[in-house]
């Protein structure tokens, strides 16, 4: 009996068919209870392999192995129940061949149940993505600033201000789309450039440091709540959780060293 996909979950081609229409939001998740609560107000959620930035204080997100990414995928999944999850490839399990980028998509798609991975590249990559697509794998690029060649690019700078930069990102873009990614995360890209692609190509762009012309948006969750400690210049904080976690511990510190913690009523006492 062939498996057939949870109807209750939007798809790949869902978001495929959204292009141009009502923007698609999307938050990053690499846990189940914040996918549970994001799972009410986002499109998809990406288990991105900034957790090794978010989660384990990396500098960088080349450490990151694809057993991380699963074991984070697999909370995410039981978390949520209706957005599309989309699950990084992190660096070095996917860049050597098309089948090398096959077996780690195959292991990630059938130990967590997502519906989608995600690589970094453009025109290097169009190979790797046609072939995956072919075989039954939805693949969402990442162009622009990608992370994973954070050494090669100089840093986390934005890229596109020149001409040739900008034709470069635009031919990778277009490189992509023909591939069959179902859509493309533009990040850290001049307005313009944005913005042109996203008029160009006939799949989403979702923007990240990029414009509001973008067919959609995803920040880290981390970032926009205001638990990370630096976060990158476009990023809006919509909340100050870290300040808040820190005056709630520091509450409880001080009343369980002056002994007025409360004891919550069913606290068990032995008999006398």
């Amino acid at each position: 009996m062939a498996i057939q996909p949870d109807p209750a979950r939007t798809m790949a081609v869902d978001i495929r068919k959204r292009k141009g229409g009502e923007p698609i939001v999307a938050l990053t998740s690499y846990h189940a209870h914040t996918a549970a609560i994001l799972d009410r107000f986002v499109d998809f959620i990406l288990v991105g392999d900034s957790l090794g930035m978010v989660m384990h204080g990396l500098k960088t997100t080349l450490p990151v192995t694809l057993e991380m990414m699963i074991l984070q995928g697999q909370a995410v999944m039981r978390g949520s129940s209706r957005a599309l999850v989309v699950v990084d490839l992190p660096f070095g399990s996917y860049e050597e061949s098309p089948s090398h980028a096959f077996r780690s998509a195959v292991r990630v798609m059938k130990e967590t149940g997502c519906g989608a991975v995600k690589v970094e590249g453009g025109r290097r990559m169009a190979e790797t993505i046609r072939f995956l697509v072919d075989r039954g794998i939805p693949v969402m690029a990442h162009i622009g600033l990608t992370p994973q060649s954070v050494n090669t690019l100089g840093g986390f700078k934005v890229q596109g201000r020149d001409q040739a930069g900008a034709e470069a990102i635009f031919a990778d873009a277009e490189a992509v789309s023909e591939a069959g990614a179902f859509a493309v995360v533009v990040e850290g890209v001049v307005e313009t450039l944005a913005a042109t692609i996203t008029a160009a190509i006939p799949i989403p762009t979702i923007g990240i440091g990029a414009s509001a012309a973008c067919d959609g948006q995803i920040l880290v969750l981390e970032d926009m709540l205001g638990l990370s400690p630096s976060v990158p210049k476009f990023v809006k904080r919509y909340g100050t959780l870290a300040d808040h976690i820190a005056s709630s511990v520091e509450a409880y510190a001080r009343e369980v060293k002056a002994r007025t913690f409360p004891e919550p009523a069913n606290v068990y006492r032995p008999k006398a």
